[in-house]
């Protein structure tokens, strides 16, 4: 089939490179532009329009497909359909329309739950048993369309980018079945019921909050893991927790505040519960396991973290 691609992040990448090793014809691979990154503010590339440039395929970069200019070059392409996975930018109507098939979407969740931005942190916050993928057939709502094939996966303690790895891994294998034969995979209403909505993450959730339980903080550590890291300071300086157990579920810990730790090997009070920490992250360090922090950078029993 003639297809143009368009996403942006690592998410998007096994799909472009499925589609790439089953032959399809990508006439056009659409990213967003290369903005600037890490302390130097250098240009750098997304990591889809790296791989399409490393794999000889054309790369177009739009700030936005709103301009008739745009969307005139979209449709001269003569599509059989688009494939998009975490574009980052909204599609027209005008867009939808153009190719023969419209466009699919592989979306990170089991529609209709956790539509939107975040779901797959959003599921791991909530504490969601499962989630999954789903190849939907794009229409002008957020995440509405017809769904042509879903599949489920544990979340199991998983942190996010773990979970984002996977599903990336298992809706490129998705869509490529669905191209395989789109007359076997016909677009699905979604159930009106079990609407959830996925809300960008914002920083300031990171931070992380101790009065909401261990079983919570917990999952705010996993969810927030690699990106943004959920955080807590100590004189002045951020610690990102990368990895933590629940020490203590339920139990009330004696005379301990939240936020404080009630050991010396960085086990920390909620409300209720406790969790340990296990890896962490100093700002500008490299990720070590707790231990190692502590033989430097002791954290006594009885320390406020805020």
């Amino acid at each position: 089939m003639r297809i143009a691609f368009m996403g942006t992040p690592p998410f998007a990448v096994p799909t472009l490179a499925a589609l790439h090793a089953a032959g399809h014809d990508i006439a056009a691979v659409y990213t967003q532009p290369p903005r600037p990154a890490q302390r130097g503010k250098k240009l750098q590339q997304s990591a889809v329009h790296h791989w399409a440039e490393e794999h000889g395929l054309p790369v177009r970069t739009p700030k936005s497909l709103k301009g008739e200019e745009a969307q005139a070059e979209f449709a001269a392409l003569g599509l059989d359909i688009a494939v998009v996975a975490a574009y980052g930018l909204i599609l027209p109507q005008a867009v939808l329309d153009a190719p023969r098939e419209g466009c699919l979407n592989v979306h990170g969740s089991v529609l209709p739950r956790w539509r939107g931005a975040a779901p797959v942190q959003r599921a791991i916050l909530a504490g969601d048993r499962e989630t999954g993928v789903t190849i939907m057939q794009m229409d002008a709502g957020l995440d509405t369309g017809g769904m042509r094939l879903v599949e489920s996966t544990l979340i199991a303690g998983k942190s996010a980018g773990y979970l984002t790895d996977e599903l990336a891994e298992m809706g490129a294998l998705m869509m490529v079945r669905v191209l395989s034969d789109l007359h076997a995979f016909p677009p699905t209403p979604q159930p009106d019921e079990g609407v959830t909505y996925a809300a960008k993450i914002d920083k300031s959730e990171a931070r992380l909050d101790f009065l909401t339980g261990a079983v919570q903080v917990e999952r705010q550590i996993r969810a927030f893991n690699p990106i943004p890291g959920a955080f807590f300071e100590l004189d002045g300086e951020r610690y990102k927790i990368l990895a933590a157990e629940v020490a203590h579920p339920a139990d009330t810990i004696a005379g301990a505040v939240p936020g404080t730790t009630i050991d010396d090997t960085l086990s920390i009070a909620c409300n209720p519960g406790a969790i340990r920490a296990s890896r962490i992250q100093r700002a500008g360090k490299p990720a070590m396991a707790a231990e190692e922090l502590l033989r430097g950078r002791p954290i006594a029993k009885g320390t406020r973290l805020a």
